[in-house]
């Protein structure tokens, strides 16, 4: 048996591939790792670029802020309070630079849900939509525009009403508001 060196010089021992071999097992490896390491970086650039544009955490960016809202009771008794509608106050933060429109509202603890306004009970009509400005914050109230639950079930102080806002950008927005005693915001 004769051994024959490489172009090395050297003697490579028994069983072990030559140098070249190696270098091309190498080089393969290699290009079979850059397909996969150059997606993961795009990948990566992308995340950090929609984390730095504020979608960070959700799956679309936050859009409006609904807070203070409240179905306040007309009376103390259970008998007294029931009633065929029941109003009820939010108010709406618009965090975009554009502006939306609250569509429509819906509960299951109500028949149906109306979007009005006027003054009182007495000249209050139906609107189509209600306009949030971009950066604006839209209070509804009894003097303006409100929700009106139509036949809603018992209400008791303490209690939430789920309430489902639909939005014509930011989507649905889910908001629970609080029964609060009369006299009380």
């Amino acid at each position: 048996m004769t051994t024959t060196a490489d172009s090395t010089g050297t003697v490579p021992s028994a069983g072990a591939p030559p140098r070249s071999a190696l270098r091309l097992v190498a080089r393969d490896l290699i290009r079979a790792g850059a397909a996969p390491l150059t997606c993961g970086l795009v990948l990566v650039a992308v995340l950090a670029g929609w984390v730095a544009g504020g979608g960070g955490g959700t799956l679309s960016q936050v859009r409006m802020s609904v807070t203070q809202a409240a179905v306040p009771m007309l009376s103390f008794t259970s008998h007294a309070a029931a009633r065929t509608t029941a109003p009820t106050y939010l108010t709406l933060h618009n965090l975009s630079g554009n502006g939306d429109v609250l569509l429509s509202a819906s509960s299951p603890d109500a028949v149906r849900v109306e979007l009005t306004t006027g003054r009182g009970n007495i000249s209050r009509r139906l609107l189509s939509g209600l306009a949030v400005g971009a950066g604006a914050t839209v209070s509804m109230s009894p003097f303006g525009p409100d929700l009106v639950l139509i036949h809603p079930r018992p209400l008791i102080a303490g209690q939430d009403v789920l309430l489902r806002l639909r939005f014509r950008d930011a989507g649905v927005i889910t908001v629970e508001a609080s029964v609060t005693p009369p006299g009380t915001p």
